[in-house]
């Protein structure tokens, strides 16, 4: 009949439409996935705002994906030896997603702007980089965990997220990539706290491990880590290592 000729004619319409849209919905999540994919690579190419503020004269500096993969190993490690009763996976997760506000606003430190303000323009900027990504929301909540750092897992990740730089600073320091007596234009240098290392005859890298154990009150294995790497040449104990091996 005429009526179930046009019942036919709306089902197809109503197949058709769906099929579209499928495809649509299908399209979309590629394009989300090269979307961030490409949105994340700038990371390879944002130099860490503190090296280049101290001069670090290396062919190549350390960029934020690059601190990105040091820190998820130190992260490894340190479960590794220590044995934390935190879920690590998470925290290499965490560790993954924590610098995403970097992609559109850079590596700010806290000479250029202050940490409320960072928080709020870096929030801001995550929202920006994640899109329509599916789970937006959890890698959101990840952030603002690790921002709190109330949780193990997030102070855990906080903990090496500092100390990973720490021991950059060794290793720059220890290739004599930093020179202290020329740091014309450098803020940081003329800092009260900088200037009171300084004047306690402190190398560069002594500085950045005593900064970071007086500033983010490591637990007693990280304050161990961050003595031995203070005490100890990291490249010559690594060059013993492969006498031995």
């Amino acid at each position: 009949s005429f009526v179930q000729i046009i019942q036919l004619n709306k089902d197809k319409l109503r197949g058709a439409y769906k099929k579209r849209i499928m495809e649509i919905l299908k399209m979309r999540k590629e394009e989300n996935v090269i979307r961030y994919y490409v949105l994340c690579n700038k990371l390879k190419s944002v130099i860490r705002t503190g090296w280049k503020d101290w001069h670090v004269n290396a062919e190549r500096i350390e960029s934020v994906a690059e601190h990105i993969y040091g820190v998820q190993m130190l992260a490894i490690a340190i479960q590794s030896e220590y044995q934390y009763n935190i879920d690590l996976n998470k925290v290499i997760m965490m560790l993954a997603v924590h610098e995403l506000e970097e992609i559109l606003i850079g590596d700010l430190t806290q000479f250029q702007i202050s940490k409320a303000e960072k928080i709020i323009i870096g929030h801001k900027a995550v929202e920006d980089v994640l899109g329509d990504l599916l789970y937006k929301d959890e890698i959101k909540n990840l952030i603002l965990e690790f921002d709190e750092r109330k949780s193990s897992e997030a102070l855990f990740a906080h903990y090496c997220d500092k100390l990973e730089c720490d021991l950059q600073s060794r290793i720059y320091d220890e290739k004599g990539y930093v020179d202290l007596k020329n740091q014309e234009g450098n803020e940081k240098y003329n800092d009260p706290t900088v200037q009171k290392y300084i004047k306690s005859n402190m190398s560069w890298s002594e500085m950045w491990l005593k900064y970071g154990q007086e500033k983010y009150n490591y637990d007693e294995n990280f304050k161990k880590i961050s003595d031995y790497a203070l005490t100890h040449k990291i490249i010559e104990f690594q060059k013993n290592q492969k006498d031995v091996i």
